[in-house]
């Protein structure tokens, strides 16, 4: 998967905003100001990504390019391969799971903000 392909799927989901906060080249995916993908753009070989905790660990179990997550909680946060150890629709899946992780955890009023401007 390429970084372009995975930045576009990201950028299709409603209320989602990109920035670099840390250094020039951590990309960082938010959605009501908060992260739900984060990974590097000169060296894209994984990218970090929220998931039930539960999940997570049978995802760590069943793919060897799933790990917890680099300098994440590593209860919730996953390192997803992007080069082929993970099947692509799985990464693109995970991405969305962690998308509406990050949705269900706004207050009320900030879901309710972003289901208003989709």
């Amino acid at each position: 998967m390429t970084l372009e392909y995975f930045r576009n799927h990201c950028l299709s989901l409603p209320a989602v905003t990109e920035d670099t906060p840390f250094d020039p080249t951590t990309l960082c995916f938010r959605v009501g100001g908060k992260i739900f993908a984060i990974m590097d753009m000169e060296v894209f070989e994984y990218v970090n990504l929220k998931c039930d905790a539960e999940r997570a660990i049978e995802l760590r179990e069943r793919y060897l390019g799933i790990t917890p997550g680099y300098h994440m909680n590593k209860k919730l946060w996953n390192s997803v391969s992007v080069r082929g150890n993970v099947p692509d629709p799985l990464v693109l899946e995970l991405a969305n799971h962690s998308y509406e992780l990050i949705i269900e955890s706004l207050p009320k009023k900030v879901r309710e903000s972003l289901q208003y401007n989709q």
